[in-house]
Formats: C-alpha cells, structure tokens, sequence
C-alpha cells in the first residue's frame, strides 16, 4: 500500500471515531463515477434515525473528509 492510500486509510478511521461519537456514520459509495471521484466521495448518516445530515448537497457523496471534519467542529457542542 502506497502512503497516500495509508494517509486516507488513517483520515477516514480519525473521521469514523469523531463521527461515532456523535452517533454518526461515514458512508461511501459503493460504485462512484466521474463527478463522485472528482469532489467529494463521503456523506454522514445519523445511526440512529437514517437521515443523511451532511453530503449531498448538489449530488450523492459530495462531501470531502476535510469538509466533514469542518462540518463537526462547526457542530461544536451543538447536536
């Protein structure tokens, strides 16, 4: 494995942990296509209700990782 492949391994795993804190799932599609690989990839899930709460703002899986860690230090200890 290539050490950006381990860098984005560790980010999506440091994202998973804060985002279950807050009762959160990270989702990523299963099949992407062009506009999914060229912005974005991720979107967040409430676990508890199902609802997608970030990550599909103009299309499925449009949010970045940089964009969800900015999204839950927004949240603060709002939520």
């Amino acid at each position: 494995m290539s050490s950006r492949r381990d860098h984005l391994a560790s980010q999506e795993r440091q994202i998973k942990r804060l985002l279950g804190r807050r009762n959160y799932d990270l989702l990523k599609p299963i099949k992407t296509n062009s506009k999914i690989d060229e912005h974005g990839g991720y979107k967040v899930r409430d676990a508890a209700t199902g609802k997608v709460r970030f990550g599909e703002t103009s299309y499925e899986f449009s949010a970045t990782l940089e964009d969800i860690e900015s999204w839950l230090e927004g949240l603060g200890n709002r939520d």
